[in-house]
């Protein structure tokens, strides 16, 4: 759900670590160092680029909302289902599937897809991982986010 930068130089393979958070969708934290050293260089341009500074694990805690995933598991259980959710999830699994790779698996209509997977992603169902991919959140997967 999150990365966090502790160190980072101004060359650091953390800082290609939080591009690839970005792209996924992730919230990127970042620990603030002394100004001076050459080892917080990193992280002080990841919060002036826009990562959360972390000051306590109460931050990140409070960014995340673990509340949400709570209340998104209730919304999956409260609206119900339909077969072009039931036909997509047949398609989707853990590896990303771009969106014209799903519609031609599934033979639907791409706007029909398009409106599903977005009502699919608010319910928790699916999770889009950037650049209109997407991949399957198994019901297990949601079970063990509610527990985290």
């Amino acid at each position: 759900m999150a990365t966090v930068v502790v160190e980072a130089g101004e060359t650091s393979g953390a800082l290609i670590t939080a591009q690839f958070a970005v792209d996924q969708g992730r919230e990127v934290f970042a620990v603030p160092g002394n100004i001076l050293a050459p080892q917080s260089k990193g992280t002080i341009r990841l919060i002036a680029e826009g990562a959360h500074p972390m000051l306590s694990v109460q931050d990140l805690l409070e960014i995340l909302d673990l509340r949400r995933v709570t209340e998104r598991v209730e919304v999956q259980k409260i609206l119900p289902g339909d077969e072009t959710e039931k036909k997509l999830l047949s398609v989707l699994n853990q590896e990303p599937m771009h969106m014209d790779e799903i519609r031609n698996q599934a033979g639907l209509p791409i706007e029909r897809v398009s409106a599903t997977l977005v009502m699919m992603e608010l319910k928790g169902l699916v999770r889009q991982v950037g650049g209109m991919n997407y991949v399957a959140v198994r019901e297990e997967q949601t079970e063990y986010k509610v527990k985290a």
